[in-house]
């Protein structure tokens, strides 16, 4: 599965960038997303030395898998805000999202990369979904934001309501990561992929474990979609969600495809975006999100998207299918700043709920800001958040799941026995060997034993069976087939088992 905007877009090589094993750097930032580079580019721009380490390669996780739709309207969020934080919060987070946007269209504009104007839809197809839109619409007007409403759209199917805001982006993610690359490497910055953090020590100098080798640096930003570092349990205050994207050749496109940006108000979620290509127009449609491994088919979901794709644009041509992995904080406010027990010298910026294109930015803006001791209101007002009972309810139900499926997998994998037969072709299952839960997978005819045990907390893993992978369903640690780590706060390879 890959997607369109890895498909279609490389970042420019490098010239020869040499890791070396020891080399101090005034930051190093862990992972080469859209929050990475841009937190790199603007401190390098401020004449840091910066070194940007990806485990894979730029872009492969999150911002490469993205739909890439920059809005200040963001589905519900600001409702689900409201209801968790004060209306000051919600200002804030509005304001921090709006500074986002404009520095990133700035760089677009000041790049030649190319994006679109649209207007932003949020809409629903039931009763409780036109509700939850009216309350969307008031807590979009409390933060200075003034969508209106409609009950007719673009989209091919009848709305139960909908409200729109003019003038908001999209563009092709990959292009906009290409452009941080090159002005980063403009500005003395490197960016070494295939590297990954596994540790970090807590006083400044900070020596940096990687899988390459150590480093020294005076600062760490965790920039890897979950915080890589367990410090502070993150991975308990946040909830790892898998999403699908396919793009399609429509007949009739472009004038059959719907010009603005849709999500909807509903459950299951539906997206819609166009994507101009070269001498093309395609349809980008995406949704049905999940928490990471607790989904019994992954494929069904991909399925039933696809035929809902189908059903409402007919002769539908699909041309790629992928899937995203997001993390929703518990208090739907990103978590942004110095992680604890770091000595003050690690930062992270985790939790966009699904809006990663602003958020990433804005969470860019108030880390360097930090750094450098400057002063943002909106930045401070989401630091000082409070938690409230809202917040508490959500943790601990998000916690309680984890809790329940902790042992209902240790015991499914002990009562167990591993069956004697190899998996078929995409197939993977776990069982009891020796005791341990192992995994066994066939993929591309190469069949792979490795731990069933996730290497972050002990997890039991579950398989994948729309993405071949090896998915926690804990904390959203990914592995492949092979057992080589994908993402999530997992730092380590799954073991292999002998045959």
């Amino acid at each position: 599965m890959k997607s369109v905007w890895l498909d279609t877009y490389e970042v420019p090589a490098a010239p020869a960038e040499e890791f070396v094993p020891g080399a101090g750097y005034d930051t190093v930032v862990a992972g080469a997303g859209l929050t990475g580079l841009t937190t790199a580019v603007l401190l390098a721009r401020a004449g840091h030395r910066v070194a940007v380490l990806e485990a894979r390669t730029v872009g492969a996780v999150t911002t490469g898998n993205t739909t890439a739709k920059l809005t200040l309207l963001q589905g519900t969020t600001l409702s689900q805000i409201r209801r968790h934080q004060s209306e000051e919060v919600l200002r804030a987070y509005v304001d921090a999202n709006r500074e986002g946007m404009a520095w990133l269209l700035r760089l677009l504009e000041d790049r030649g990369v190319p994006f679109q104007r649209r207007d932003s839809w949020t809409y629903a197809t039931s009763a409780k979904g036109a509700s939850d839109l009216r309350k969307e619409l008031e807590a979009a007007r409390l933060a200075d934001l003034h969508p209106s409403w409609s009950d007719e759209t673009e989209l091919p199917f009848p709305v139960a309501g909908a409200i729109t805001l003019p003038d908001q982006a999209q563009f092709h993610p990959m292009e906009v990561l290409g452009a941080l690359v090159v002005e980063l490497r403009a500005h003395g910055g490197a960016v070494f992929e295939g590297v990954r953090l596994t540790g970090a020590g807590v006083r400044s100098p900070l020596t940096i474990q990687t899988s390459k080798g150590p480093l020294q640096a005076d600062r760490l930003v965790l920039a890897t979609g979950t915080p890589v570092l367990d410090r502070g349990g993150y991975f308990a205050k946040l909830s790892p969600s898998r999403s699908y994207a396919m793009t399609y050749r429509v007949p009739g496109a472009p004038g059959s495809i719907p010009r603005g940006m849709y999500i909807t108000a509903d459950s299951p979620t539906r997206t819609v975006r166009t994507v101009p290509l070269a001498d093309e127009e395609l349809l980008l449609v995406g949704g049905n999100d999940h928490v990471v491994g607790r989904s019994p088919s992954p494929q069904a979901a991909v399925d039933d998207l696809e035929e809902w794709t189908r059903r409402h644009f007919p002769g539908a041509e699909r041309t790629h299918v992928w899937a995203a992995q997001d993390y929703r904080s518990i208090n739907a406010i990103p978590f942004i700043g110095t992680l604890p027990r770091g000595g003050g010298n690690i930062y992270l910026a985790t939790g966009y709920n699904k809006w990663g294109m602003s958020n990433a930015v804005a969470a860019s803006l108030a880390l360097s800001a930090e750094i450098f001791g400057g002063h943002m209101q909106w930045a401070e007002t989401l630091g000082r958040r409070v938690t409230t009972p809202s917040d508490i309810l959500t943790a601990l139900k998000v916690n309680a799941e984890v809790g329940f499926n902790a042992p209902k997998d240790w015991l499914k994998a002990e009562l167990s026995e591993l069956p004697d037969e190899v998996p078929g072709e995409g197939e993977g299952f776990v069982g009891r060997e020796h005791g341990r839960p192992v995994g066994v997978s066939t993929v591309d005819g190469v069949t792979c034993r490795v731990s069933g045990i996730c290497t972050h907390l002990g997890g039991v893993l579950r398989w994948n069976d729309a993405e071949r992978s090896w998915d926690c369903p804990l904390h959203g640690s990914r592995f492949a087939a092979d057992g080589t780590r994908l993402e999530g706060p997992a730092v380590h390879d799954l073991s292999r088992r002998g045959a």
